[in-house]
């Protein structure tokens, strides 16, 4: 694109982003075509831009140019893909549809890239190691540029000297030549070319140039010196018979001698020596090495030309001897060139392997110098002990060698650095190695020394950090303890129980504080002596710590003895409150007894009323006696109070006088409540069991006073043992009965004199003597139905008797023989 836009004022350096604005697309269309297009609309705006570019591509269409998926949009915003495709067909329209070629044989005419690759082949045909198939593979050797050059302009290149193996040199010799002096822009570099996939269309864009260019030159003076060069052969075709023998003769064997010589040459070990055996090669392959294939192209040439003299001529061809062919040429040069090219990639293997060898070499030596300076700065550094007298500036201190320590440490993978450096070239075999490792062994012992004098620094500052920790520690305990000596000098010891229970809670806080402190300052001071045990560093004159930690332990101990008297005297004052407060309650808890026992005057209408009244008064006499106990706990929490506190007890001992003469008013009010619930009791009980005996003799009466003796003898044996036990029972109540005036004798007197039992009790005994009478009665007549029943049955059994032997005599018969009458006899 340049190369046609140095015709006007304009040039693209960037091709995505200077072809966004429509301008540079619009005046190569102009220069390309040779028409005037629309003028380009000014403004940076976007709107601009997709304008211009609008009017580029819309005469691309009227040119007849197929677009396909390209808009403005795409170009304006930088499409890459988008942007090259249009550039390309802007090529292919304007540059490579215009080559028509119309071959000899058939007139056929062909168009675009297959006219140009024809013409290429016809320009190129006859030279050697030139076959053009394709616009990519085809080119990679340089040869097929280095040929159409050579083609129309002999005088610029001599292809004789060209090797295939060579393509840089072949590409960047056609390029220079085509430009400097055909004055065709340098469109291609050879790394462009010399891939494995070289770009298509890059390369027939370049070859175009060259079309275009050989296309303007007269055909008239090429074929004039294809003439002249004709009839020269010609009349050179015998001479160059032995001109051929001698020059094959010398080519194979010097073929022959290279081989041997570039087979068994050695590497030197240093970068000189490779670099003067390389410069050696050079030099055998850009000047002899070219001399001998120019003279291998000449002889091929020479054949050629006696040849074709001969052919002309119709006489025999010549046909070399044998070994002197140029297959046999051919064949030895292809085994020269492989010599060659294994040659030269292990020289430029060594030469690579000693430039990095030198490369390493060098870094190493810089590296080492600036490692070997750092590590003697650092451990003059790390030498210095100035960790001043107090905490912060000992932590100062800290934090300054903690960022030593942080460099340092971030410098081990430089020191690791210049290790595998000199590794490395110990593993390739640097020939310098032993100045190297010795070098490289100095930096790694100053690295390990300066580590220690790190750590050892470290270990020193910890100390004393450590140790000016523990002052601090010691300073704010000391001024903890002079705080908690003012708490636990308060005179507050509680107004009332919860007030002392409350101090005694907060001052048990204190105390576990204490303790807890104690402890702390017991760690504390063993961390303390531990510092004068050290005899390698000892970070404080260890009589100063001896006296830190004697001062620090006395006032401790002072604490200890005041926080103990403290709680001795909060412990008297909760027991004298305690005392009061049992007191209270105790004398609260018998007035409310005393009030229970005087409303209880009901002492029940039935002997299970009264039953569970005195249930009731059980339980009251055992909450008493229970209550008791604990009086007596409190009355000797009394006595303890004022053995203590002898002065100002005398009202406390007049109220526990008071307590327990409340407590025997409620023991005598509550046994006269018991002794009348006793009373009611025996009274009901009484009652109950006189009016269950009435009820049993009543029963025992109708039970007795029966018509019922028994209609045989067995029933009438049954009711008399029921009788008999009736009569026992009646006897066993006996002394029950005559018992009754003894326990109304027993009862209170509000309870025996009344009339209502008297005559209960009258009734009873009146009601026992008929009982007896009846029974004695009933017993009799029992036994006389016995009697009777008796006889019957005996008569009965007579009679029964007397008719069994009447019928058994009827019917007997006298037997026969004289042992049967015998046994009838018998029975």
């Amino acid at each position: 694109m340049n190369s046609h836009l140095s015709k006007v004022p304009c040039r693209v350096n960037d091709l995505y982003s200077d072809l966004r604005d429509g301008y540079v697309i619009t005046k190569l269309l102009e220069v390309l075509s040779g028409e005037q297009l629309p003028k380009p609309t000014r403004g940076r705006m976007r709107i601009h831009s997709l304008e211009n570019v609008d009017k580029a591509l819309q005469f691309l269409k009227e040119q007849r140019v197929h677009l396909e998926n390209v808009g403005s949009h795409d170009i304006v915003d930088g499409n890459h893909r988008l942007t090259l495709g249009l550039v390309w067909t802007i090529i292919l329209r304007f540059q490579i549809q215009v080559i028509k070629i119309e071959t000899e044989d058939n007139r056929e005419t062909r168009s675009a890239k297959d006219a140009l690759l024809l013409w290429c082949q016809m320009k190129t045909a006859g030279y050697p190691e030139v076959n053009i198939l394709n616009f990519t593979t085809s080119w990679r050797d340089g040869l097929a540029f280095s040929a159409l050059i050579h083609r129309h302009r002999p005088d610029l290149i001599d292809f004789s000297r060209l090797a295939k193996s060579n393509a840089t040199y072949n590409l960047q010799r056609a390029f220079n030549t085509a430009e400097q002096q055909l004055g065709l822009i340098k469109l291609l570099d050879p790394e462009d070319v010399n891939t494995e996939n070289p770009d298509e269309k890059s390369i027939i864009t370049y070859v175009v140039s060259f079309y275009h260019y050989f296309s303007k030159m007269k055909a008239l003076a090429v074929e004039g010196k294809r003439i002249g060069k004709v009839l020269d052969q010609a009349i050179e075709t015998e001479k160059d018979i032995n001109r051929y023998q001698i020059l094959a003769s010398e080519l194979l064997e010097w073929i022959k001698r290279t081989i041997s010589i570039i087979t068994n040459q050695k590497f030197a070990n240093s970068l000189l020596g490779v670099q003067q055996q390389l410069q050696a090669f050079t030099t055998y392959c850009t000047t002899e090495k070219p001399c001998k294939f120019q003279e291998k192209g000449n002889l091929e040439v020479l054949l050629f030309t006696i040849q074709s003299k001969m052919r002309e001529e119709k006489r025999k061809l010549y046909v070399p001897s044998e070994g002197k062919n140029i297959s046999d040429i051919n064949k030895a040069w292809t085994q020269l060139e492989k010599a060659e090219h294994e040659r030269e990639v292990a020289l430029r293997n060594e030469l690579i392997r000693q430039e990095k060898l030198e490369l390493l070499s060098q870094r190493f030596d810089q590296k080492a110098a600036m490692r070997e300076a750092w590590l003697n700065e650092n451990q003059r550094l790390v030498s210095q002990d100035n960790f001043g007298y107090d905490l912060s500036a000992v932590e100062a201190a800290m934090k300054k060698h903690e960022a030593i320590e942080a460099d340092i440490s971030s410098y081990e993978e430089r020191i690791q650095v210049v290790a595998d450096l000199a590794q490395e070239m110990e593993t390739e075999g640097y020939y310098d190695i032993c100045r190297i490792t010795a070098q490289k062994d100095n930096i790694l012992r100053q690295w390990n020394l300066l580590k220690e004098l790190l750590n050892a620094r470290r270990a020193r500052l910890e100390r004393n950090l450590a140790l000016q920790n523990i002052f601090q520690e010691m300073v704010y305990m000391i001024d903890w303890m002079d705080e908690m000596q003012v708490t636990l000098s308060s005179k507050d010891f509680g107004k009332h129980l919860l007030e002392v229970e409350d101090l005694l809670q907060k001052h048990s806080l204190l105390e576990a504080d204490i303790a807890a402190q104690t402890e702390r300052v017991n760690s504390l001071n063993r961390s303390a002596m531990k510092f004068t045990q050290y005899s390698d560093y000892q970070p404080c004159d260890p009589q100063i710590i001896c006296n830190r930690v004697e001062h620090v332990k006395n006032c401790l101990e002072g604490l200890r003895q005041l926080a103990e008297k403290r709680r001795g005297e909060l412990e008297e004052s909760k027991r004298l409150w305690c005392f009061l407060q049992e007191v209270e309650e105790a004398e609260g808890w018998i007035r409310e007894k005393e009030q229970i026992i005087a409303a209880l005057q009901n002492y029940g209408k039935d002997l299970s009323s009264v039953l569970r009244l005195l249930s009731k008064h059980k339980i009251l006499v055992r909450e008493i006696g229970g209550r008791f106990s604990m009086l007596q706990q409190t009355l000797q929490k009394g006595e303890q109070v004022i053995t203590k506190r002898r002065k100002g007890m005398s009202g406390l001992r007049q109220r526990m006088q008071e307590v327990k003469q409340k407590w025997e008013n409620l023991e005598k009010a509550s046994s006269a409540h018991q002794l009348k619930l006793q009373e009611a009791s025996n009274f009901h009980q009484f009652n109950a069991d006189t009016v269950e005996l009435a009820g049993w003799l009543q029963d025992t009466y109708r039970l007795i006073s029966s018509d019922d003796f028994g209609h045989d003898e067995f029933s009438t044996q049954s009711l008399v043992k029921k009788h008999r036990a009736a009569m026992e029972e009646i006897e066993k109540h006996r002394a029950t009965v005559l018992g009754l005036r003894k326990q109304l004798s027993e009862l209170g007197a509000e309870y025996r004199d009344q009339v209502d039992v008297q005559i209960t009790i009258v009734e009873v005994e009146q009601l026992y003597g008929e009982v007896v009478e009846v029974a004695s009665l009933r017993s009799q007549w029992l036994q006389d139905a016995l009697d009777v029943y008796k006889m019957f049955g005996e008569v009965n059994s007579c009679e029964v008797w007397i008719d069994e032997k009447e019928q058994w005599l009827v019917k007997m018969e006298i037997p026969q023989r004289l042992e049967d009458v015998e046994v009838v006899q018998h029975r």
